[in-house]
């Protein structure tokens, strides 16, 4: 008798239940759409968006949108101002986003293929792993031997380039920061790791069917490890392994070696963080702001690829609305425009027949400029004008893109320049088995120069130097990275020797300094070969834009010039006298109506010897020169400009 009614009321409890659940459903049906927003519903009802299956390890970057992309009712991924920050719309705008579908990578990926054909399998796997991560780790988690190009177009996962779950699934174990070459670590444990403590569970694991995880290792540069430091196997002329290895990139080991190690992570500057407190997920109500925040653009230094995919659209399978596209061209820009280098452009000296100026570049970057891909390279450009002409010029492009002046082979490091056609590029050359110039990466064997500008704090102590090595003439610069004995300073000083041939007269001086992600000779080899994705590649990048980028300028004006010792003309603002001098003793007399802010003492090879300031403002100063007879230059600074005086002491 017990046991029957135990069974009735077993039985009783579950139809109360369950018409409980019925009218709480019916009752709070209308609430749904508050708690979660119609975009969101939509992809959970969406079924290739469910929770993930079991058996897989990956969802596509789509499954995150509900909760962090567009929030239409402006109370989520918004700043303080109301501005909208999600991180979808960031995401799928940046090279992250379109790492597989790029279009120079698939060319690039299919010349590698053609010139070395033996190889195909394992060279496609090996790029997989990081422009098509989640589809290359699943097919390797469930067995697969490789996963190719032809793997890619036909998967979700690898189209979706390095999405969410690319780098959110990233473990910290006993080797992260260690495992380089796109041999990267994932917690397979369905788990994915934010830097937010006390995580929302609920929402994830119903929905998407993973359980978020507070760790601070996403917020470290370790997580970029893995393929921002890629070593490469080299392969002869014939295709035949050599058993060497060479280093194609190594950012990450650029940024270990240098002064930001320790407080300014990548992220800092490729994922600005600001301190609003910011809702990070639509439509969940009583969720508590975050802060500070990682905005989700992932500015890199290509802004020209970007605006190339923004013109090829459709070719490539893209959807993405073109102001997302143009927003990350902005920030990209802004970045290098910004935060990448600072110029200093200075006069040294003035003979009677050449002018000495030098441009000082400083490296404001956490890494190497530029870094990366190895075809990427900046240049140092440099004109000097006088009222009607051209006197001299170094760093000008010729029609098709390429540098005036550039050596058959690749263009050395240069501590001082001549003449026109030497220029200044900063860059890293790779070399082959033979020591001649490729841009065939498994053919890489040796570096021919890597003069990219170090980052403050870069030594040759450190134990990162051996992937990030300073090579060629950068080498025996005294200006490169140095100064004095003491390196680190990640600093350039390039000195310009211009002939003036006894010009007179006022002279102008302009300087910048350019990047190029896609310079045309890195193309001149992969052109010769013929596929679908050079093809196309090859016809998209003649109709692209390539100008390069402007990242630093600066400009001298009015540098007026002299041509007899002594001079003393009427309408001359500054008068030096006497001249020569026999006790070392000169006077300059100030008739500008400007105050003089400095007069810098230098030696005839513009070796400055000493500077001086004066208190107040003075219409004469006196000036003793240095002991030893001969000729100096007097560097007078004032409110009208720089004027060199030739003195003379005997």
């Amino acid at each position: 008798m017990k046991h029957f009614f135990s069974r009735k009321a077993w039985w009783l409890c579950c139809v109360f239940a369950t018409a409980c659940f019925v009218v709480l459903n019916l009752s709070f049906r209308h609430t749904e759409a508050v708690f979660h927003s119609e975009e969101e519903l939509r992809a959970f009802r969406d079924g290739s968006r469910s929770p993930i299956d079991s058996g897989e390890y990956f969802l596509g970057s789509i499954t995150c949108k509900g909760c962090h992309g567009f929030d239409s009712a402006h109370l989520a991924n918004v700043d303080e101002n109301g501005n909208d920050i999600n991180l979808y719309d960031d995401w799928e705008a940046s090279m992250m986003a379109f790492s597989a579908v790029d279009p120079f990578w698939r060319a690039k990926v299919s010349h590698e293929i053609l010139v070395n054909p033996a190889h195909a399998n394992e060279l496609q796997s090996k790029c997989t792993q990081c422009h098509a991560p989640m589809g290359h780790f699943t097919a390797m988690f469930k067995g697969a031997a490789h996963y190719t190009l032809a793997d890619v177009l036909t998967d979700t996962l690898g189209l979706n380039g390095v999405a969410c779950g690319a780098c959110h699934s990233i473990g910290s174990d006993s080797i992260f920061g260690l495992n380089f070459s796109g041999n990267i670590h994932y917690d397979t444990s369905r788990v994915e790791y934010g830097p937010f403590q006390n995580p929302e569970l609920g929402p994830m694991q119903l929905y998407v069917g993973l359980t978020p995880k507070y760790s601070p290792h996403v917020s470290r540069s370790k997580v970029c490890a893995p393929c921002h430091t890629l070593i490469t196997k080299t392969a002869d002329l014939n295709g035949n392994y050599t058993g060497n290895t060479f280093v194609e990139q190594a950012t990450y080991h650029e940024w270990l070696n240098s002064a930001y190690n320790d407080s300014v992570p990548c992220q800092r500057c490729h994922m600005p963080q600001i301190n609003d407190p910011v809702i990070i997920a639509n439509g969940l109500q009583n969720l508590s702001p975050r802060s500070p925040f990682n905005l989700h653009k992932f500015m890199g230094g290509n802004s020209t690829m970007l605006r190339l995919i923004k013109q090829n659209k459709s070719l490539l399978g893209i959807t993405v609305p073109d102001e997302h596209i143009d927003s990350s061209i902005s920030a990209t820009l802004n970045l290098l425009q910004h935060s990448t280098l600072q110029m200093q452009l200075s006069t040294d000296s003035i003979t009677a027949d050449t002018l000495y100026v030098s441009v000082k570049l400083t490296n404001k970057a956490g890494h190497k400029f530029p870094s990366g891909y190895p075809s990427r390279r900046a240049f140092l450009q440099i004109a000097v004008t006088n009222a009607s002409d051209t006197v001299f010029r170094s760093g000008m492009l010729q029609p098709d893109g390429e540098l005036i002046g550039h050596d058959s082979q690749f263009e050395p490091h240069h501590h001082i320049i001549t003449n026109e056609q030497q220029v200044q590029i900063y860059e890293m050359v790779m070399g082959d088995v033979n020591g001649n110039f490729t841009t065939v990466l498994e053919r890489a064997a040796v570096t021919l120069k890597d003069n990219r500008l170090p980052p403050v704090g870069f030594t040759a102590q450190h134990s990162a130097y051996d992937t990030a090595r300073i090579e060629g003439n950068a080498t025996t610069d005294p200006d490169f990275n140095k100064n004095g004995t003491t390196q680190g300073t990640g600093t350039d000083v390039v000195h310009y020797h211009i002939p003036i041939n006894s010009l007179s007269g006022n002279l102008r001086v302009s300087a910048a300094v350019y990047y190029q992600t896609l310079p045309p000779r890195w193309f001149t080899e992969m052109f010769t070969y013929n596929s679908s994705f050079i093809d196309s590649f090859r016809t998209m990048y003649s109709n692209a834009d390539k100008a390069p980028v402007l990242i630093a300028q600066g400009v001298l004006d009015s540098i007026a010039l002299f041509s007899s010792i002594g001079e003393s003309v009427a309408e001359n603002n500054f008068i030096v006298f006497p001249v020569p001098s026999f006790d070392g003793r000169v006077i300059v007399e100030n008739k500008s109506g400007k105050e003089i802010t400095s007069i810098e003492i230098l030696d005839v090879t513009g070796k400055l010897l000493k500077i001086v300031s004066p208190q107040e403002n003075k219409q004469v100063l006196v000036l003793t020169l240095p002991e030893k007879e001969g000729v100096y230059w007097l560097k007078i600074k004032s409110g009208k400009g720089v004027v060199f005086k030739k003195v003379l002491r005997q």
